[in-house]
């Protein structure tokens, strides 16, 4: 049974917004693969998202980050401050892992505690669903950081965070977390694709998200953030005929599979 509050409110959102989802259908554009390369780490497609760029206005739907000087602001800051005394401690290390959403990273964690290999030999259709909506999390994403050009709180700040420091992060902004929106947006369709296991996908996340604050590159309110923009996009994806068709062949896919994952810890 799914206790979660923000997945809660996530299927509260997707039913709201599932009725306005069946307008005229747009047809996907192809995304930059340059914007979030650094940050997501996608491997090399020729696929598409589902969504076209605009149908869901995400500066609007969440509005500005918080101020600095707020008070939400300032837990933001005292939060990356105190996670800093986590380094090299296992959830450092996790945070590590969790950065690297395909390779060995969350994909590798959906799969295991599923049970089911997610490739392209046993699950070819649930590995595009997850493929495509990565790339709409761009489409739909990227507006909303460029709109309001958050820095990333370790910017001006020689603390250590999880990864190594590299230029684009002065200029790809931290409001909302892509990690965040892609790890919840997959969280959201396993568990809908595998309701067994709802509680499990739904548990890894989250980890996801909570990883970018760990790791020094996001702050906790652009995790939040990402999170209300996936359950958005997963809401409007049910408007979308090609990913309902594409959710009911995956759905078989998972149910016949036989291969369980390899080296999964115990």
């Amino acid at each position: 049974m799914i206790r979660n509050l923000t997945t809660l409110a996530g299927l509260a959102l997707a039913a709201g917004l599932a009725a306005c989802a069946a307008t005229t259908a747009q047809a996907p554009q192809l995304v930059d693969e340059s914007l979030d390369a650094p940050l997501l780490n996608p491997i090399p497609t020729n696929l598409t998202g589902y969504l076209a760029h605009g149908v869901i206005d995400g500066a609007t739907l969440l509005g500005p980050p918080p101020a600095p000087d707020s008070l939400v602001g300032q837990a933001d800051r005292a939060r990356y401050l105190e996670t800093r005394a986590l380094k090299d401690t296992p959830r450092w290390k996790q945070a590590v892992v969790d950065n690297d959403l395909w390779g060995g990273g969350a994909l590798k964690q959906y799969s295991c505690k599923l049970g089911v290999s997610i490739d392209e030999k046993q699950t070819p259709t649930a590995l595009r669903i997850l493929h495509r909506v990565e790339l709409d999390v761009r489409t739909v994403g990227k507006p909303a950081k460029d709109h309001y050009n958050r820095p990333r709180p370790m910017i001006g700040d020689e603390r250590p965070i999880c990864v190594p420091r590299e230029d684009w992060m002065k200029t790809n902004a931290s409001y909302p977390s892509g990690h965040s929106m892609t790890g919840w947006t997959w969280a959201l369709i396993l568990a809908e694709l595998a309701p067994a296991k709802a509680d499990d996908m739904l548990a890894i996340g989250k980890q996801i998200g909570e990883s970018r604050i760990i790791c020094g590159v996001h702050y906790a309110s652009d995790i939040e953030a990402g999170r209300t923009l996936g359950a958005a996009m997963v809401a409007r994806l049910h408007g979308d005929p090609q990913f309902l068709a594409d959710m009911q062949k995956a759905r078989a896919e998972i149910a016949r599979a036989k291969a369980a994952p390899k080296n999964c810890a115990a």
